[in-house]
């Protein structure tokens, strides 16, 4: 449930950076009250998900999948450049985050981070 909420907290990053970028340095408020508000719901979602989920993890994907999709956005919808530079290199953050989603432990009790305090001497 928490690889569920934490790629819901990346679509929210998509949608507040978007919406900060049509605020147009908040000149249009209906455009930077978006982005405000999703902006917290994105905070709020990927604290949830570091419940469960190692924090660097969390973090990497969030940034990567927010990263990745804003700039598909910005490709396809805002007219962003379409380089094959460009492409080539979300293809990369995208492997990273495949690659991090597979290489995280399934059980939190497995990382060393959720560990390390437990040690009672």
């Amino acid at each position: 449930m928490a690889w569920v909420i934490l790629i819901v907290a990346a679509v929210c990053e998509v949608v507040w950076a978007i919406s900060l970028k049509k605020s147009d340095g908040f000149a249009h408020a209906g455009y930077g009250i978006t982005a405000v508000v999703f902006m917290i719901v994105s905070f709020a979602l990927l604290a949830w998900a570091m419940k469960t989920l190692p924090a660097g993890t969390a973090y990497a994907v969030w940034t990567g999948l927010g990263a990745l999709g804003a700039a598909l956005v910005g490709m396809m919808i805002l007219g962003e450049d379409r380089s094959l530079g460009r492409v080539i290199s979300l293809g990369l953050v995208l492997a990273g985050v495949v690659g991090l989603k597979y290489f995280t432990p399934q059980d939190p009790k497995a990382t060393p981070d959720a560990t390390a305090g437990d040690s009672k001497q």
